[in-house]
């Protein structure tokens, strides 16, 4: 959800490709081929947290079962419970998810979607996209197109919406100068307000 990786970019990750100090981490086999992916803070934070409770001898897999002491030495970032090989099935830990925030019919595959949408309303294009996805051509990012017209129909929007604004407020001014400045003072005081017509001042009593 954070990085816009796949399920099995994440789960058949190494250890020794997450480098903290450099801030990126290295995707041995994905379907663009081998690449570098950046590594934002609260992407470290997680790793981090997870590594050290991997690292504690006390430290309990979901359900109360005691996680094995082989998983500290392990050199998968999501080791498998029943084999020496990485974490395979997410279903079980996703449904739990799904049902604590009260998520119907939501795929996991569904937030990578998610992190691209977030990224076309951020104003970022459909290539940076692609690269963020990881997409070996632009082609594959294509789906995300009319999300991007959407973006700039509301970009559009919110630009002529702020320029009427100030057109209307600056209009309303000059209108508003104008039945106050003809205000003039008549013969003995009397007061007198010229209003502009199109011959010509109409003097009004």
């Amino acid at each position: 959800m954070l990085t816009g990786c796949r399920r099995n970019e994440i789960l058949e990750l190494h250890w020794e490709d997450v480098d903290f100090d450099a801030g990126e981490f290295r995707l041995r086999d994905s379907k663009s081929g081998p690449r570098m992916v950046p590594m934002p803070p609260a992407v470290a934070e997680v790793f981090i947290e997870l590594r050290r409770a991997l690292e504690t001898e006390e430290t309990k897999a979901p359900g109360g079962k005691k996680i094995p002491s082989g998983f500290r030495n392990s050199p998968w970032v999501f080791p498998g419970i029943r084999t020496r090989s990485h974490m395979v099935n997410l279903n079980a830990g996703w449904r739990r998810t799904r049902q604590h925030a009260n998520l119907e019919d939501v795929r996991l595959h569904d937030l990578r979607h998610t992190y691209a949408s977030r990224a076309l309303s951020l104003g970022e294009g459909l290539s940076m996209i692609g690269r963020l996805l990881g997409h070996r051509d632009i082609g594959s990012t294509a789906r995300y197109a009319h999300l991007a017209r959407e973006s700039v129909r509301n970009s559009t929007a919110k630009v002529a919406e702020s320029i009427a604004t100030d057109t209307f407020m600056a209009s309303a001014g000059r209108s508003e100068e104008i039945s106050t400045g003809d205000i003039t003072e008549g013969n003995g005081g009397n007061r007198s307000i010229s209003t502009v017509t199109g011959k010509g001042r109409k003097k009004a009593a």
